[in-house]
């Protein structure tokens, strides 16, 4: 059962990497599409909300919960757990590459400036029109 656990929070993990990705995507296609949809302000917040958690970890040289709960269930199960965190040890499985942490801390800020100059250039509406 703990490694069907641990692989269900690696799920989820890679759903909330997915969502931050796919999400600004989807901001910056919509609004060259004009979809109604990317200006919903829950998705919005939600989603700044989330990278804004990703790059205080980063800044704040803390392990995602998500990488501390797989690794904690992995452990009890009697399976290795990661040696680095999340999403560099997944780089480093496609990559075979380990950049050092200060890449993994700018590329998050970056990442979080884009999708706040998303958030002003595309800003989300409060209430949905009909």
């Amino acid at each position: 059962m703990l490694p069907f656990l641990a692989d269900l929070v690696l799920l989820i993990h890679a759903l909330f990497v997915l969502y931050v990705i796919a999400g600004f995507a989807a901001i910056l296609l919509g609004w060259y599409l004009h979809w109604r949809w990317i200006r919903n302000w829950w998705f919005r917040t939600i989603h700044l909300a989330a990278i804004g958690f990703v790059m205080a970890e980063a800044w704040l040289g803390l392990v995602c919960p998500l990488t501390v709960l797989e690794n904690l269930l992995r452990t009890a199960a009697g399976d290795a757990p990661y040696s680095l965190p999340f999403f560099q040890h997944w780089v480093h499985e496609f990559l075979f590459y380990d950049f050092p942490n200060w890449v993994f801390t700018f590329a998050y800020t970056a990442f979080a400036i884009m999708i706040l100059l998303s958030w002003l250039m595309v800003p989300p509406n409060r209430r949905q029109k009909d």
